[in-house]
């Protein structure tokens, strides 16, 4: 038998390449300057992302590596959201790298490129255990990031929950993924989408049994990394302990990454068990009531925060579960509605976290009533905050009224489509009520700023990056909600339409 090695094509890798080697480069140049190279590690980080991207431009789309490694219009679009991510993280980091980690700059600016890295593999990864691997590169830098304030007992707190937390849903996620072998023969995800098919057919009650548990630890296992009730306690400490920027990335990137980790495994992988017509082996309306619950345990538990980062925490639970509406939907809009959302989330949020970040430095605090006066002591910062925090609420005509909009058109498309799905329309309905709840905690901070009781308010000076990442949120925000068809022919590309056909 005549045997042949794989198709490697490394030009395909070569986006993630750069990017591994620059972080080692950023690494170095700080040993080498002996940790005395001020703002120049962090300029050099960013100019790594930047460079990253232009390279990932201009590669191809392909397989590589035996098809374990695929090239498509999903895998572009979410590298491109966790760059833009990692930059604007950089961005606002220069703050703390300045003031609190002064010796260590290289360390935190290079674990976050590397945990970019893990995310850009698992976005072109077509196999479980690449997959997997991933998905600990990703997770495993942050882990270290979350604690980097070692001298802070919140951030060093932050780090061992999201440690235990991250460790006990890679268990989880792997032992699922073990039971999805053991059914199929094979950690292909396309091949095993076939053989599943075939071994249900064979023996169908002791595959149904086995399956059930592969699905519930599998969706356990991406809920905790997509904070989905139940598993979302995690999510409030760690935003509040962590580092302000890490808390950006992690609201932003981390989450887009287990998105595309639960595209791969339960749309591509396993779309034939997501209708009610297989029951009891369906995940559809399981990942429905989690949807539901996130929307209402993240705006409700929201609405009774006084810290900034907590609030922004709980907000986040209920995005994801306003994402996961999109995701259910098994139609033309499928992903591009979901990319959309998460494209337009990455503006706001990342820009709102970067405003938190200067108020945090300044004043030492991110409680919401020391928000207090912040309008006339920096209008452009209020002004800036207001938008970004308005497009989180849904309000036309910024990018995050699309976003939702996009969502809700793609369940309701898919709830009547068929009988079957009509409770969607609940889901759509939940979704609807909930985002009246998060325009009175949105708009409470926009109060406050603008009519809260003024103190001793100190004007917030920031950096050029700092500056930078605030006018791409707000831009990003504006012009994507005035021209919401320029992502959403991009993300059209990558419809869940064309995953769910057999080959």
């Amino acid at each position: 038998m005549d045997f042949q090695l794989p198709e490697y094509n490394l030009q395909l890798m070569l986006p993630e390449i750069v990017l591994f080697v620059w972080a080692l480069v950023v690494l170095s140049f700080d040993l080498a300057t002996k940790r005395k190279s001020g703002s120049a590690v962090g300029y050099l980080a960013m100019a790594g992302v930047l460079i990253t991207g232009i390279v990932l431009a201009f590669t191809g789309h392909g397989q590589g590596f035996g098809q374990m490694f695929v090239a498509d219009s999903m895998a572009v679009f979410f590298k491109m959201i966790f760059l833009c991510a990692a930059f604007m993280a950089i961005g606002s980091s220069f703050g703390i790298t300045k003031d609190k980690i002064v010796n260590h700059r290289g360390e935190f600016l290079g674990l976050m490129l590397f945990s970019t890295v893990g995310m850009m593999f698992l976005a072109s990864s077509n196999e479980l255990l690449s997959l997997y691997v991933g998905l600990e590169l990703t997770t495993i830098p942050l882990f270290a990031l979350a604690a980097f304030f070692k001298d802070d007992k919140l951030s060093v707190e932050a780090g061992i929950k999201y440690l235990v937390v991250g460790a006990f849903s890679s268990a989880l996620l792997l032992y699922g993924i073990s039971f999805l072998y053991g059914l199929s023969g094979s950690t292909d995800l396309l091949l095993m989408r076939l053989n599943l098919a075939a071994s249900a057919l064979m023996d169908y009650p002791k595959v149904a049994m086995v399956f059930v548990l592969a699905t519930i630890t599998i969706l356990a296992g991406l809920g905790f990394k997509l904070a989905l009730p139940p598993f979302h306690q995690w999510a409030p400490d760690v935003y509040q302990g962590a580092p302000t920027p890490v808390t950006a990335f992690l609201s932003v990137a981390s989450k887009a990454a287990g998105l595309v980790a639960f595209a791969k495994i339960m749309v591509i992988g396993l779309f034939a068990y997501y209708d009610p017509f297989v029951a009891p082996i369906d995940w559809g309306m399981l990942v429905g009531i989690m949807a539901g619950s996130a929307m209402i345990v993240g705006n409700v538990l929201a609405v009774r925060q006084t810290n900034m980062k907590r609030m922004l925490a709980y907000s986040s639970i209920a995005h994801a579960g306003y994402i996961m509406v999109g995701m259910l939907a098994m139609n033309e809009l499928g992903l591009a509605s979901v990319g959309f959302y998460m494209f337009a989330y990455m503006f706001a949020n990342m820009g709102i976290f970067a405003v938190v970040a200067l108020i945090e430095e300044r004043t030492g605090s991110a409680e919401i009533p020391d928000y207090g006066g912040f309008s006339k002591s920096s209008p452009f910062l209020a002004v800036s905050m207001t938008i970004m925090l308005l497009s989180l609420t849904g309000i036309p005509p910024l990018a995050g009224f699309f976003g939702k909009f996009y969502v809700f058109a793609a369940a309701i498309r898919q709830a009547g489509s068929d009988p079957v799905h009509q409770w969607m329309y609940w889901l759509v309905g939940v979704g609807l009520l909930t985002s009246v709840v998060a325009l009175y905690y949105y708009a409470n901070v926009i109060r406050t700023m603008y009519f809260g009781a003024q103190t001793d308010v100190p004007r917030i000076e920031f950096t050029a990056p700092a500056l930078t990442v605030i006018l791409i949120g707000v831009i990003g925000t504006v012009v994507f909600g005035l021209m919401p068809n320029v992502v959403v022919e991009f993300a059209s590309q990558i419809p869940i339409s064309d995953m769910i056909i057999l080959p």
